[in-house]
């Protein structure tokens, strides 16, 4: 397999700065990309109401889980092919990659019959206000059929990724995202088909990016999907769990504590919940950056450790660290001075930039510690070190912020709700330092370990 050997070569051979630029670069487009459908939904939106914005947010938390799943997936799988075409075991990851996929879309399946059926429920659960509630279901009940197409794209995304395919990937991500940009602007504004203009669009959207997706395997060099590899095996759910359950800590997590914001928002009125809606979408944003920094940094980190480059490993991520920590801080700058022309960007009412803009404010204050944390995760997460990769994966989103959602609104109000996430970072960046060291430091005891296994595994 001639592209396994290419690969091979380049991310475990070519200068470390090279190689994360060659695979961070589409890897960041497609995170970028990604984000844009919640992002370009809240935008077309803000033109028709304030519960619109917040309904919008409010079924985040719902794409969340399903974008959570996906991942699950995507990264259990995909952390096991790079290892296995690291270590050149073809066959395995071939078996993978169909294993992950028919999983994928099963998931994503039952998240769509158990959504709608619990529709109501489901979007009060979410932080709906009556005012916001018909606008909730409208929307989510709509993005919700499309739940099967988004846990598969992500799925087949990360696997081509970890592939060191990341153009593909990029291309299959932008078909569906440059459909989305033209339809949710049509069907909202011209059609005037409001909420729901925007939830079909991104339906349509998600859709046919994954079928691009699905077809992008088949070019190229990469490993393709084939059902006769499925092979729903113990060996290889487990391989999932392990290698995937950290994302979906990470982003389930995130869904929870989506949930729990709008819940303490909600005590301040439709106004703080939009407001804090377009400070989260605009802070993923930009984090989307620096996590596709961190996943053009996992491909070398499985295929380097699958054949014992430890120090190149070490190397790559240090170069990670440096690059995606002096962006972040550049962004806190901007983001600080520029707070409330950001929010009015998305709408503009009194209430809703006072608040926004606070939280903002807030929240650039941590950026900087956030790509040390984030990368620290996916290190963690490739080189299969589950308890340590949850630990981190859960940090911002739940071990830290929950309990802070609950504490600092009780003690200090709004100003607590606008606070919590900031606080929550520096928390986690506390708890990630010392497991990257510990990370590296069992790396140096591995080589004759790995070595005798290597040994072993060819008798």
């Amino acid at each position: 397999m001639k592209r396994a050997s290419d690969n091979y070569t380049f991310l475990t051979h070519a200068p470390v700065h090279q190689v994360i630029f060659t695979m961070a670069a589409p890897t960041i487009i497609s995170m970028l990309s990604t984000s844009m459908y919640n992002l370009a939904d809240t935008y077309f939106v803000s033109s028709i109401n304030t519960q619109s914005v917040a309904a919008v947010g409010i079924s985040f938390c719902m794409m969340a889980v399903i974008q959570a799943v996906g991942f699950f997936f995507g990264h259990g799988a995909g952390n096991y092919i790079s290892r296995q075409l690291g270590a050149k075991h073809i066959d395995n990851a071939r078996k993978m990659a169909a294993t992950g996929v028919v999983f994928s879309f099963m998931a994503g399946l039952c998240i769509t019959l158990l959504g709608l059926t619990f529709l109501t429920p489901l979007s009060i659960l979410l932080g709906s206000t009556p005012t916001i509630l018909p606008y909730t279901e409208r929307y989510l009940g709509i993005i919700l059929l499309g739940a099967p197409m988004m846990t598969t794209s992500l799925t087949l995304n990360n696997l081509m990724r970890f592939q060191g395919n990341t153009l593909y990937a990029m291309k299959g991500i932008l078909s569906g995202v440059a459909l989305n940009l033209v339809l949710a602007p049509l069907l909202i504004l011209y059609f005037c088909l409001g909420i729901t203009g925007a939830a079909v669009a991104t339906l349509i959207s998600q859709c046919f990016g994954c079928l691009m997706l699905l077809y992008m395997t088949h070019k190229g060099q990469n490993i393709r999907i084939e059902l006769r590899h499925f092979t729903p095996s113990k060996t290889y759910l487990k391989e999932i769990v392990a290698g995937g359950t950290p994302s979906l800590s990470r982003q389930g997590l995130g869904s929870i504590s989506t949930l729990m914001l709008n819940v303490a928002a909600g005590a301040y009125g439709d106004a703080a919940i939009a407001g804090m809606s377009i400070v989260t979408r605009t802070a993923f944003f930009t984090y989307a950056i620096v996590i596709g920094l961190g996943q053009g940094f996992q491909p070398l980190c499985g295929f380097c450790y699958g054949a014992h480059l430890y120090r190149r490993v070490r190397e790559a991520f240090g170069f990670c660290i440096k690059c995606g920590t002096i962006f972040l801080a550049l962004c806190a700058i901007a983001g600080f001075i520029f707070a409330e022309p950001i929010i009015t960007l998305f709408r503009d009412e009194s209430e809703v930039v006072r608040v926004g803009t606070a939280a903002l404010r807030w929240q650039v204050m941590s950026f900087p510690l956030v790509a040390f944390i984030v990368l620290t995760n996916m290190l963690t997460q490739t080189i299969r070190k589950p308890i340590r990769a949850n630990l981190v994966a859960a940090a911002r989103s739940g071990l830290f912020f929950i309990p802070l959602i609950i504490i600092l609104p009780h003690c200090l109000g709004l100003l607590g709700v606008e606070m919590c996430q900031a606080c929550a970072d520096v928390c986690s960046f506390v708890l990630a330092a010392p497991i990257a060291w510990s990370a590296f430091r069992d790396m140096k005891k591995e080589p004759g370990e790995r070595q005798k296994t290597q040994q072993s595994f060819g008798k």
